[in-house]
């Protein structure tokens, strides 16, 4: 099946035919620093991770640019004497990659910060100016601005009409010819930080908030790239305004727009300027980042996902299963020992190359991944029907240890395994394992293993009793114990 996505651009789904299959590219719009990550950066985040994780499984490489806007009037209006705006921007840009790591979300290829890339940003300016699509204040005031009524094109993105469109807020608007025209170069204002200006042809200032996702994905993906990505609420202004520089300048620029959906409150968007946020640091100290992932990652990507308590109760109660399934299987029989190593083996290989930020997928899990899961993920990137699949092949397993299936019961934990490790999902993945975890469940294991042995030894000496006892007590800790072949085992009922 050749994968679709549901490109913004064209209102529908398209066949994702890249420019080189041997190398996808992508831009996606990265957090503007001016406060930390709230739940829905991560789950805007994680869309496109998941994205690039089965892009990597279908074509093998892909460079992923990830922009920081590190300047911009919010970063400036948030800095105090005590923490220049520079200074605010690092910190928070470390509180977000923080925010991703922590949910597993891969690094990128490059992050450039918007701060670094002003040559290239005045060059694009220059170039739109020469060609007629952009213009210097006529009150001398240094802003510049782009001339929307020049290309007849501006609107394509979200199908709207010049004249339907609310006029610009992102500068004074004295200096315009048309109150749609929008910012690209904003000139330093009095009172402003003067470490937050820097020169050029026009005067001292600083870049438009549109002009720099433009200038850096060029300077990394080329002057046409496969899909920029982005918030649903990015579309316009934002994207708009980027697609329409862009290809004024004589860009190719983007080929497919793929914008996630939004986290909600009570239907209504969660954002900063409304109030309505719950911080990324928050949740995360309430719940296992596992959990977090799986609850962010269980709905489609393009729908909106009005997080609640229950919302948490239900990922935990289905990764417990999952969980519960892979750790039985860990006691397949002996033959079994050898897959197990490989898929070990496999695993260390792909945590090496995510410490190098260089994670490669396509290797990541040889086993073969079920059609119907392949169908899914295809389709437009639909991760509940991948999930619902998961499920099924954790219930078919189960079923198949009950019925002492060795083989089956291998076949299931294999493609279970291959597609947890696609999403990001596995838990038993060492990335998931807490700083206690190992010596907990070393400490654990010592105690179950002493009662196991001890009612060994009481069925033994046919004490019927004792041995009842002691099953009662370690089920009544949540622990399921399986008599084998090759022993007892067990594992915390999920």
């Amino acid at each position: 099946m050749t994968l679709r996505l549901h490109d913004t651009r064209a209102q529908q789904l398209r066949d994702f035919v890249p420019i080189d299959p041997s190398n996808v590219t992508m831009y996606v719009c990265g957090p503007t620093v001016q406060s930390g990550p709230h739940i829905g950066h991560v789950r805007a985040a994680l869309s496109f991770d998941l994205l690039r994780r089965w892009l990597q499984r279908r074509f093998g490489r892909v460079t992923f640019v990830r922009n920081v806007t590190d300047i911009d009037d919010k970063v400036l209006d948030n800095a105090t004497d005590g923490e220049p705006w520079w200074a605010l921007a690092y910190r928070i840009e470390q509180e977000f990659s923080q925010a991703y790591a922590a949910v597993g979300i891969l690094s990128p290829t490059c992050e450039p910060r918007a701060t670094g890339f002003i040559p290239q940003m005045q060059e694009l300016i220059a170039q739109l100016i020469e060609r007629g699509h952009a213009y210097p204040a006529a009150d001398g005031s240094g802003d510049v601005y782009f001339d929307v009524r020049s290309w007849p094109a501006y609107g394509e993105l979200t199908r709207q009409s010049v004249d339907a469109m609310e006029a610009a807020v992102d500068a004074d608007p004295r200096g315009k010819r048309n109150p749609q025209d929008f910012a690209l170069w904003k000139a330093a204002k009095p009172g402003e930080q003067a470490d937050a200006a820097w020169d050029s042809p026009w005067g001292s200032g600083r870049p438009g908030w549109h002009i720099e996702c433009s200038a850096m994905a060029k300077r990394y993906l080329g002057a046409e790239f496969d899909i920029h990505g982005g918030g649903l609420d990015l579309r316009f202004p934002h994207h708009e305004n980027e697609l329409a520089q862009s290809t004024a300048a004589g860009d190719g620029f983007a080929r497919y727009w793929v914008h996630n959906g939004l986290v909600t409150v009570g239907g209504q968007k969660m954002a900063k300027s409304l109030g309505n946020f719950t911080l990324a640091s928050d949740v995360l100290d309430e719940h296992d980042p596992l959990v977090v992932r799986y609850a962010l990652a269980a709905a489609h990507y393009r729908s909106s996902l009005d997080l609640s308590e229950s919302s948490w109760t239900e990922a935990e109660a289905a990764l417990g299963r999952i969980r519960s399934f892979l750790e039985r299987a860990q006691h397949l029989p002996e033959q079994n020992d050898i897959a197990r190593a490989q898929h070990e083996a496999q695993a260390d290989a792909r945590g090496t190359l995510l410490s190098s930020h260089a994670a490669d997928l396509d290797g990541a899990a040889t086993a073969s991944i079920p059609g119907s899961f392949a169908d899914a993920m295809d389709g437009d990137l639909g991760v509940p029907q991948a999930l619902a699949v998961v499920h099924d092949t954790v219930r078919r397993g189960n079923r198949a240890m009950d019925d002492d299936d060795a083989a089956g019961a291998e076949r299931a934990l294999n493609e279970a395994t291959a597609m947890l490790d696609v999403l990001g999902l596995n838990p038993l993945d060492p990335q998931w394992r807490r700083a206690d975890d190992s010596t907990t469940a070393s400490a654990l294991d010592g105690l179950v293993q002493t009662m196991i042995s001890q009612r060994a030894q009481a069925r033994a000496d046919k004490d019927w009793a004792a041995a009842d006892r002691i099953r009662d007590a370690i089920a009544a800790a949540g622990i399921i114990l399986e008599d084998t072949s090759d022993g007892t085992h067990w594992s915390i009922d999920g």
